[in-house]
C-alpha cells in the first residue's frame, strides 16, 4: 500500500482515520522536505548570529525575557521537554495517541517551525513503526499549545518516558531499541516546534468527531425502527415540509429516514390512525438535522486545523523574519467543541424520549407495559429507560462549555486559556454516553416491533431488525438484561449498523 504524503496542506478528516486506526503509513512530500530545510537553516544562521529571537535564544513564558547562550540552547530543548511533561490520568487511546503524532508531523511539514528533516522522520518511523508515545490524557489548559501531552510524546523520540509497542508498555528506549531507532538530541528551537500546538485537542476532537457522524446515520435508523413500532405516521417526512424550511440538514435527515423505511409495512399515514405524532418523532428531522450541520460545521473548521501551522514562533523564510504570535491559542476548536458537544447531546436526548414512549404504556399505542408479557412478574425493559436516562442527564452536566473558563498560567503572562483540550475530552465521554442510549433506542424497538405482530419493515430497518435479531432473542421473560444491551451496544459501536444499511441506501450523512 503506498504511503500517505503529508504536506500540511491537504489531509482530510477521512485520511486521518485511515493512518490512525488503519495504520496506513506517512512519508513527507518533496516539496514539505525543502521548505523543512530552508526554515532550519534561518534558525541555524539566528543561533550563529546570536540574535535574540523568541524560543530560539530566550526562555519560555514568563521567562522570555532570559538570554539564552548559543552553549545552553541544546540543554535548553531538552529541560523544556522534561519540565514540561506533566500530565496525569489514564494514558490517551491508541487511536487518539497516533492521531496527535499525525498531526504533529503534518504541521512541522509546512516549513513554519525551524525543525530538523531528521527529528521529523524520528516522528514519522515511530508512527509507521507502531512506536505509541504513552500520553496521559488530563494536564492541558488548551493555550500555548497541548504543551504537557506533547512534551510526553517528545520524551520517547529522545528515549525516555513510556510507550506501547506491539501491545506492551516499556520504556521509551526499549522501545526505540526494538525499533532499531536511535534516540534524538534536540538543538535550538526544536523542544518547543514539537510541543506549541494544538495537536492533541484536534486527535480528541476528530476522532470524537467521525464517531458522531457514524452515531447520527445510526440515530437515524434507530429513529425509523421506533417509527415502524409505534406505527408512526411518515407524512412529516415528505420532502416538501423540509424544503420550503430550507436547513439543509433537516431535509437531508428527513430523505434518510425516508430512504430506510421505503416498503414499509408498519408505519401509517395521517389520520388513519391518529392525526399527528409526539415531538420525538414528528419533528424528528428538525433535530436530527440540526445535529447533521452542527457536526458539518465541525468538520470543516476541524480539517482547517487539521492541517495549520499552530506553532511559536513562527518561521518565516522569505521575508527572514522570526514573529512570536498566538496561534497556539486553542479557542478556535475550544468553542467549536463544546457547540459539537450540543449536538451530541440531542441526539442522545430526543432518542431517550423515543425510547420512552416504547416502554410506557400510556404512550405506545397499545404496546405492553415496559415491553413484556406478564408485567408484574417480569419488569422488563423498565430500567433500560433509567439507564437511558442516567446517561443523558450526565450529557447534560458534561456539555457545560469548557471554552468559557479561563485561568492564568505562568505569573500571568499566559492569562487567558482556551481549555480546548478539555472540551473535546468531554464531547468524547458524551459520545460513549450517546452511543449507548441509541442502542438501547434500537434494542427496544426492535422488542415492540415483535411485540406489535411484525409486518413488513422498511428496506433498511429490515437489515436492522435481522442484525439485532441475530445476536438478541425476543425478550419473553426477564433475564440479564445487560448481556443483550452490551451486544446491541457493540453492534452500534463498531457502525456496521449504518454501513449495512448504506449499502441499499447510499450515505446517511451526504
Amino acid at each position: 500500500m503506498p504511503k500517505f504524503k503529508l504536506d500540511g496542506e491537504s489531509l482530510s478528516l477521512s485520511d486521518f482515520i485511515e493512518i490512525t486506526r488503519h495504520y496506513s503509513e506517512v512519508e513527507l512530500a518533496e516539496e514539505a522536505v525543502v521548505k523543512v530545510d530552508k526554515a532550519r537553516e534561518l534558525v541555524d544562521r539566528y543561533v550563529a548570529e546570536d540574535r535574540v529571537e523568541y524560543g530560539i535564544t530566550t526562555g519560555f513564558g514568563e521567562f522570555s525575557k532570559v538570554i539564552i547562550s548559543k552553549d545552553d540552547a541544546v540543554e535548553l530543548q531538552q529541560n523544556l521537554i522534561f519540565s514540561h511533561a506533566c500530565g496525569v490520568g489514564d494514558p490517551l487511546p491508541e487511536d487518539i495517541v497516533r492521531g496527535v503524532m499525525l498531526l504533529r508531523i503534518n504541521a512541522l511539514s509546512k516549513g513554519y517551525s525551524g525543525i530538523r528533516m531528521s527529528t521529523i522522520q524520528q516522528l514519522i518511523d515511530m508512527l509507521n513503526l507502531g512506536i505509541h508515545p504513552v500520553i496521559p490524557e488530563k494536564g492541558s489548559l488548551g493555550s500555548s499549545g497541548d504543551l504537557a501531552p506533547l512534551a510526553h510524546m517528545v520524551l520517547v523520540m529522545m528515549g525516555e518516558g513510556e510507550a506501547f509497542f506491539k501491545g506492551e508498555r516499556i520504556s521509551g528506549a526499549k522501545a526505540l531499541k526494538l525499533a532499531n531507532l536511535e534516540p534524538i538530541h534536540l538543538t535550538s528551537k526544536e523542544g518547543l516546534a514539537l510541543i506549541n500546538g494544538t495537536q492533541v485537542m484536534t486527535s480528541v476532537g476528530a476522532h470524537t468527531l467521525y464517531d458522531a457522524i457514524s452515531l447520527y446515520k445510526t440515530a437515524n435508523i434507530s429513529l425509523a425502527l421506533t417509527m415502524e413500532a409505534l406505527n408512526g405516521i411518515t407524512d412529516a417526512y415528505e420532502p416538501m415540509t423540509h424544503i420550503i424550511r430550507r436547513q439543509e440538514g433537516q431535509i437531508k435527515s428527513a430523505a434518510a429516514v425516508l430512504k430506510i423505511l421505503e416498503g414499509s409495512k408498519m408505519t401509517s399515514r395521517q389520520s388513519e390512525i391518529r392525526v399527528q405524532d409526539a415531538y420525538s418523532i414528528r419533528c424528528a428531522p428538525q433535530v436530527h438535522g440540526a445535529c447533521h450541520d452542527n457536526f458539518s460545521y465541525v468538520k470543516e473548521k476541524i480539517e482547517l486545523e487539521m492541517n495549520a501551522v499552530t506553532d511559536n514562533p513562527i518561521i518565516l523564510v522569505d521575508e527572514d523574519r522570526v514573529i512570536s504570535g498566538g496561534n497556539f491559542h486553542g479557542e478556535p476548536l475550544a468553542q467549536v467543541f463544546d457547540y459539537m458537544k450540543i449536538g451530541i447531546a440531542e441526539i442522545a436526548n430526543i432518542s431517550e424520549r423515543r425510547l420512552e414512549r416504547l416502554v410506557n404504556p400510556a404512550l405506545s399505542g397499545g404496546l405492553p407495559a415496559f415491553l413484556i408479557e406478564r408485567g408484574g412478574l417480569n419488569s422488563g425493559f423498565m430500567i433500560v429507560q433509567y439507564a437511558a436516562a442516567a446517561l443523558v442527564s450526565e450529557n447534560k452536566v458534561l456539555a457545560h462549555p469548557a471554552s468559557v473558563d479561563s485561568i492564568p498560567s505562568s505569573a500571568n503572562q499566559e492569562d487567558h486559556v482556551s481549555m480546548g483540550t478539555i472540551a473535546a475530552r468531554q464531547a468524547r465521554e458524551m459520545l460513549y454516553n450517546a452511543s449507548k442510549v441509541v442502542a438501547l433506542e434500537i434494542l427496544c424497538a426492535c422488542q415492540a416491533i415483535d411485540l406489535r405482530g411484525k409486518k413488513k419493515l422498511g428496506k433498511g430497518s429490515e437489515i436492522v431488525y435481522e442484525i439485532v435479531r441475530e445476536k438478541v432473542d425476543f425478550y419473553d421473560k426477564d433475564r440479564i438484561m445487560n448481556i443483550d444491551m452490551e451486544k446491541v451496544i457493540e453492534l452500534v459501536d463498531s457502525g456496521i449498523i449504518h454501513k449495512e444499511v448504506e449499502k441499499i441506501t447510499g450515505d446517511l450523512f451526504l
